[in-house]
């Protein structure tokens, strides 16, 4: 296991496992699920702990798109599906840069995270996230509770 990983005996809204090749890596969520939360996201934030990070969630799967519009910190996206399979990560986002950051056609659920990290941890399209937000009859790593 890596640093800041542990075995996710059950899931709950605050918590979120990644599992990659190399290992498993948890991390504290901030989950953001309704339109006004994740138009605001962590814009204006000076800093974030370093295995914390903000679980964007759709209604539905949809093409989406980011920007780094009055976010300060330098970010990872990870793009996922309905099943929380990792489809793209996006590394180091830069600070407030207004270039679109295109996530992918069927997006479920993003992840951001401090940049680096993903590489680091060896977070790539093929990794599975673990968290109740996806449907646990159709997650590729199904909440053990």
């Amino acid at each position: 296991m890596l640093p800041g990983s542990m075995a996710m005996a059950g899931c709950s809204p605050d918590r979120a496992a990644f599992k990659m090749g190399n290992g498993q890596a948890a991390f504290n969520v901030e989950v953001v699920d309704t339109f006004e939360s994740r138009a605001k996201g962590l814009m204006f934030r000076e800093s974030m702990a370093r295995f914390s990070g903000m679980l964007f969630v759709y209604d539905a799967p949809k093409r989406v798109s980011f920007w780094m519009r009055n976010t300060l910190i330098p970010l990872d996206m990870i793009f996922m599906d309905q099943t929380g399979l990792v489809t793209r990560v996006h590394d180091n986002a830069v600070p407030l840069d207004e270039t679109s950051i295109f996530g992918g056609d069927q997006v479920f659920a993003v992840f951001e995270m401090n940049g680096g990290m993903a590489q680091k941890l060896g977070i790539q399209a093929g990794a599975m996230m673990q968290h109740p937000a996806f449907n646990q009859e159709i997650a590729a790593w199904p909440c053990k509770n």
